[in-house]
């Protein structure tokens, strides 16, 4: 017996800003923070935002930027540092845009 996973058309899609042509997508699944933040960037001005994040929760996204927020392990991380010890003057590279999880949502959210 096989499996299948099937998931609703999610119609949003086509109006989010990742979707725009230009947009370089490997920016959302990248571990480097001016990657991330750049994707968080992006994100903050999409109108489907909400939609996004929404989704990527419900389908347990294992990681990447998805509705503005950062995902591993298929969980909703509150922040994301650089390896090692802590800059004692932080980096242009490291200051990620703050997008406020949603308050339908932030039961989801977990410190990384």
């Amino acid at each position: 017996m096989e499996t299948t996973l099937e998931f609703e058309p999610e119609i949003w899609r086509s109006e989010a800003a990742c979707m725009r042509v230009g947009v370089p997508t490997d920016v959302f699944f990248s571990d480097h923070l001016g990657d991330i933040a750049q994707a968080k960037r992006i994100c903050a001005e999409c109108p489907v935002m909400v939609e996004c994040l929404e989704a990527a929760i419900s389908r347990h996204e294992p990681w990447g930027v998805w509705g503005g927020q950062i995902f591993r392990k298929g969980k909703l991380i509150a922040n994301k540092r650089r390896r090692g010890r802590p800059s004692k003057i932080p980096r242009p590279d490291e200051e990620l845009p703050v997008i406020p999880v949603p308050v339908h949502l932030q039961s989801e959210l977990r410190s990384a």
